[in-house]
């Protein structure tokens, strides 16, 4: 039997049998791992998604639970490395759970995902932003957040029209997040005839960006865009600085994070970077943002409310089919619209969200930011 036959006979049992299966497993808790970096370089975005999924969790819960059973929580460490988020996969399988809220970096999350849809389990990214994480045609794979091709153009945009720079450079981390974005950037300065004078990447890790800077000077550029994370960024910015480049830097999500101000310092003012809307600043919110305050955690990092958004859709999918099948519960996804933190959302048949925007801010040494767009 084809997996495609399997998967439709799985369905359509699964649809039968799905008031009898909620009955039969409500005093069992429902497990959802969260998967993503505790350790690592970028573990400060791993921080924000395990705060808004169990915050979710936690307010679900209260609530009553889904189908009468409760949400429990496992955290799994990948470090946002492809390798160890195979394995961290792996484990997932091996440990029976059949709901995923991550995994953060496109690069980690795109081999995860490959055995996620083989093995029937379900996943929700509420950070990788990478557009190939989708175009597989895996049916279990959804994002609650938008894609580089969304968030590329709103800096291309807003390079073009409003920084109107004379010469600029494109950098980026080579991997397949930060050199993703830097591409669809550069298609925008290009479509403006807006002459880049440097293509290149870094390596992840690296510290010492002083041949690199002396290059930028002598191409006598006056804007920069980096596509990666805050701690080269953060290098960028304070060596930038005490070498006297000028030029404007611009970066995407994977950037805003306050940590860069502690890393850059007075460098880091009037970095621009692109986020999702400030969801903290809804008053719809309030109340969330009361919650968190009271767990002394800050909201206002970008993927927090992506995340509690990833759980909420799971469980309000469960509820509505009356099942814990992934099968069925991603059917749901795609056929229902859901009212959420970050707004009302709908799948398309890719798992993608229909509609979903990105910001650009000013960055401020203090670690707060000005939003410069709507």
């Amino acid at each position: 039997m084809s997996k495609t036959t399997q998967r439709i006979s799985k369905l359509v049992a699964a649809v039968a049998l799905a008031g009898a299966a909620s009955y039969s497993m409500a005093a069992a808790p429902i497990k959802i791992a969260l998967a993503g970096p505790v350790t690592g370089p970028v573990a400060q975005y791993g921080d924000m998604q395990s705060m808004g999924a169990l915050m979710a969790i936690e307010q679900i819960n209260k609530a009553g639970g889904v189908n009468g059973s409760m949400l429990e929580a496992t955290t799994y460490d990948d470090a946002c490395d492809p390798k160890q988020a195979v394995a961290v996969a792996n484990k997932i399988v091996n440990d029976g759970i059949q709901f995923v809220v991550g995994h953060l970096c496109s690069g980690s999350t795109q081999p995860a995902a490959d055995i996620y849809e083989e093995e029937g389990i379900l996943m929700i990214t509420a950070a990788s932003t990478a557009p190939e994480l989708t175009e597989k045609g895996h049916e279990l794979i959804f994002r609650t957040i938008g894609l580089d091709t969304m968030q590329g153009p709103t800096a291309g945009n807003y390079v073009v029209e409003k920084l109107k720079p004379k010469r600029a450079a494109i950098l980026h981390d080579k991997q397949q997040y930060g050199e993703g974005i830097a591409t669809a950037v550069k298609a925008a300065l290009d479509n403006a005839k807006i002459p880049v004078a440097l293509f290149e990447g870094v390596t992840a890790g690296d510290k010492d960006f002083s041949a690199l800077i002396a290059k930028l000077k002598k191409e006598n550029v006056d804007f920069v865009y980096f596509g990666g994370y805050h701690p080269e960024m953060g290098m960028l910015l304070r060596q930038s600085a005490e070498n006297k480049l000028t030029a404007r830097f611009m970066g995407p999500e994977g950037v805003g994070n306050s940590d860069i101000s502690a890393i850059a310092g007075d460098a880091s003012e009037g970095m621009l970077v692109t986020l999702p809307k400030a969801f903290d600043e809804d008053p719809k919110n309030a109340h969330l943002v009361e919650a968190f305050k009271a767990k002394k955690q800050d909201p206002r990092g970008a993927f927090v409310f992506p995340a509690y958004a990833a759980v909420q859709v799971m469980a309000d999918a469960m509820t509505i089919s009356k099942s814990q099948d992934p099968e069925v519960v991603a059917q749901t996804l795609r056929s229902n619209s859901f009212d959420t933190p970050t707004g009302v959302l709908e799948f398309d048949d890719k798992g993608d969200l229909k509609n979903f925007s990105f910001v650009v801010y000013e960055w401020h040494a203090d670690g707060s930011k000005t939003a410069l767009t709507e």
